[in-house]
């Protein structure tokens, strides 16, 4: 569906903040920390927020009117005396007043809100997929924004860089300005990096060892010398709510024969991947592109009860408002890549007692290739 409806779509009708909601922040331009309103109808773009909101949305807002909610939450009160009215009677209200018999919702709509709708007699559909399709496709301005992003993700792995390059070996440990190198010192240096360039990096990576063949493993205790370390950061530009997303694997010390192929296998399946990218191609194909080439390098990927060892995820997954969003390169997704889409590539290899590796970048989808939108040196051995 468009951004307001189709000829045979309802238009759109969310309950949610900009925090945890993408497709609010998309629909209206504008950060907003609590749940509020907001819908379309007959073409328009309308948001109902509160006091404490209403100059600030109407002032920098996308939305074409913006409603102050005291006035309809005073009528829903005179309306039903018996009830305790909220978003879903103020809804309701309002669809009567403008004649709207219908929305389309997203699927992570609130479930109370939605039952409530449904009881006072308003026809709601369920999107089937993404309730803004056209979020998959960046325009220009969003481009700009994803490549802020991913220099606030440069400026965090570079911080680390920096960090790990300064740090004396000793013995098993890592000594960084006198004190053992952690996880947690790692990510402080990573996530200040990405604050002072105006971004937000929460839930930073930096594992090192078997830590880090947990691919969501954040890291925690003391880094060691010769030992593989992820660090994956992927802020949010405070002003623009998009992401950057880039990883890197380091190693202070000296590499083993063992690591040096592990590193290369990941950063040739990377590559075999990025050759592969071009609009019209499956984000299955892409990924049959990085299977087979660490196939072809003999490292097979095996799951038992205690877990999986080798490569286990996706190769990529869609970057915009959300670090996570469609389309995605893995073997659920053959639908061809669209031009203007924009992925990360990120194969990684993960062996507990060897270690674990994964490289990524961001790129824009082309009719004959990629843009990169992310930059950041590949030296990992420190």
């Amino acid at each position: 569906m468009s951004l307001l409806s189709s000829a045979s779509t309802p238009p759109p009708l969310l309950y949610a903040d900009t925090e945890r909601s993408a497709d609010a922040l998309y629909f209206g331009r504008v950060g907003v920390p609590d749940p509020f309103i907001a819908f379309a109808a007959h073409g328009k773009k309308y948001a109902v927020v509160g006091a404490l909101e209403f100059g600030r949305v109407k002032r920098r807002s996308a939305f074409d009117r913006v409603l102050a909610l005291e006035p309809y939450l005073a009528k829903a009160r005179e309306v039903w005396p018996q009830r305790k009215p909220g978003a879903a009677e103020v809804i309701f209200l309002l669809a009567t007043e403008l004649k709207q018999k219908s929305f389309t919702v997203p699927e992570d709509f609130p479930a109370g809100v939605y039952e409530k709708l449904f009881e006072l007699g308003l026809d709601l559909t369920v999107a089937t997929g993404p309730i803004f399709p056209n979020r998959e496709i960046k325009t220009p301005a969003e481009i700009t924004a994803l490549r802020e992003g991913n220099r606030c993700s440069a400026l965090g792995i570079a911080a680390a860089e920096r960090v790990l390059r300064a740090s004396k070996i000793k013995g098993r440990s890592l000594i960084f300005e006198g004190k053992p190198l952690t996880s947690e010192r790692l990510k402080f240096a990573i996530e200040s990096a990405c604050l002072a360039a105006g971004a937000v990096s929460a839930n930073t990576i930096a594992a090192g060892g078997d830590q880090a063949c947990d691919p969501h493993e954040r890291g925690s205790g003391p880094l060691r010398p010769d030992e593989l370390i992820i660090v994956d950061v992927f802020p949010r530009v405070s002003a623009t709510g998009y992401h950057g997303d880039m990883t890197r694997t380091f190693l202070r010390g000296t590499a083993s024969d063992a690591q040096r192929a592990l590193v290369a296998a990941v950063r040739a399946a990377q590559l075999a991947a990025l050759k592969t990218i071009r609009a019209g191609v499956g984000g299955r194909t892409v990924h049959e592109a990085v299977v087979a080439t660490f196939t072809a390098r003999g490292y097979e990927t095996k799951h038992s009860p205690k877990g999986s060892t080798g490569f286990f995820h996706g190769t990529g997954h869609g970057l915009g408002l959300a670090v996570h969003e469609a389309p995605g390169l893995s073997p659920r997704y053959d639908t061809p890549l669209r031009r203007g889409t924009v992925v990360t590539v990120e194969p990684g290899l993960y062996y507990p007692g060897l270690g674990a590796c994964r490289i990524e970048d961001v790129v824009q989808v082309t009719a004959t290739g990629y843009n990169l939108l992310s930059k950041s040196p590949y030296t990992w051995e420190l």
